[in-house]
């Protein structure tokens, strides 16, 4: 029976999901499937390739975001962020593997309307896009370090960092923080500087 497309998908996302990014090779995936290393080739050219087609599987998970439902701006582009964030956070390495990536032109209906959308707001076109593609590079390197952290054993909870606070009186203060205790609330007050940034632009503008 021919492989399919979907089910190397599947079986790769499972197994990434298990091994990580650097564990999930082709050799390893063909012995999942039970099938020849060479098959896969005729779906995937490159480890790349595939992961291009995990990234697009990971956003296919992501719930839109109805623009109808949120006439302030500020909370879409909130709310937007979010829902990528836990797209790419539900899976193993999810922002090593969408790293990089870039849309395809079946993607492009999206971004039309989310751009109407944000002209509709008072933005041109080049800063609706400029504050979209900023939203995801900031979650994207968000994620990055936390599940790197998380990887290495230094995420939320898992080594606590307790200066000193004799030496170190502010950094103490802000041991909470500095120990990652809450990931979500510090993830979210960057997202609101940045959206922030975005009003006061549009403001100046």
């Amino acid at each position: 029976m021919k492989l399919q497309r979907e089910t190397v998908v599947a079986a790769a996302m499972a197994l990434l999901d298990e091994v990580g990014m650097d564990g999930l090779t082709t050799r390893r995936l063909a012995q999942a499937l039970g099938v020849q290393q060479p098959s896969l080739y005729w779906h995937f050219k490159s480890k790349r390739d595939l992961l291009d087609a995990l990234a697009e599987a990971m956003l296919a998970e992501q719930r839109p975001v109805d623009r109808a439902a949120y006439p302030d701006w500020r909370e879409w582009m909130a709310a937007q962020a979010r829902e990528f964030r836990r797209c790419l956070r539900a899976h193993r390495d999810g922002a090593r593997v969408h790293i990089g990536t870039r849309p395809e032109g079946g993607d492009f209906g999206d971004g039309e309307a989310d751009l109407a959308y944000l002209v509709a707001a008072g933005f041109t076109p080049a800063d609706g896009l400029r504050a979209l593609i900023s939203l995801s590079y900031y979650t994207i390197g968000w994620l990055l370090e936390e599940q790197a952290a998380t990887e290495a054993g230094r995420g939320p909870g898992q080594a606590p960092l307790t200066p000193d606070p004799h030496a170190y009186p502010l950094l103490a203060q802000a041991q909470s923080v500095l120990s990652q205790n809450d990931v979500d609330a510090d993830y979210e007050y960057g997202l609101r500087a940045l959206i922030a940034g975005f009003e006061a632009q549009l403001t100046r503008a």
